[in-house]
């Protein structure tokens, strides 16, 4: 069974940081894509960023890119999202999921895997 567990949310100031992390079971991510998809209130999902298979692709939406960075353990259990220069509309509820990553986008819909997510909340 495949299970995506996602933790490090809560609530930051404007300009403060967080870091994500997100605990993958029942598959490894050396097989597929994993990245974060985000979901502020009133809002459609917005795919942020996400990582390939091999680690060696990473893609950036336009509204985190150079602030937010994507890694990954070895073991192929653990992905991460270090969050830097929170802003306010940075609050959602982000997931991580699995799906396609390329250099220019991230695919990932309701027929791939994902976590319950984990509150952020920016505050001004």
């Amino acid at each position: 069974q495949v299970q995506l567990a996602e933790s490090g949310g809560g609530l930051v100031q404007s300009g403060g940081s967080l870091r994500l992390s997100c605990v993958i079971s029942g598959i490894s991510i050396l097989e597929l894509g994993t990245g974060w998809v985000r979901q502020a209130p009133g809002k459609e999902p917005e795919g942020i960023s996400c990582i390939n298979n091999f680690g060696t692709v990473t893609y950036y939406s336009n509204s985190v890119k150079d602030r937010f960075a994507i890694s990954r353990d070895n073991l192929g259990k653990t992905i991460y999202l270090q969050m830097n220069s929170l802003k306010p509309e940075d609050t959602a509820v982000y997931h991580c999921t699995t799906g396609a990553c390329t250099g220019t986008d991230w695919f990932t819909d309701s027929r791939d895997y994902w976590g319950r997510g984990t509150q952020v909340t920016v505050s001004s």
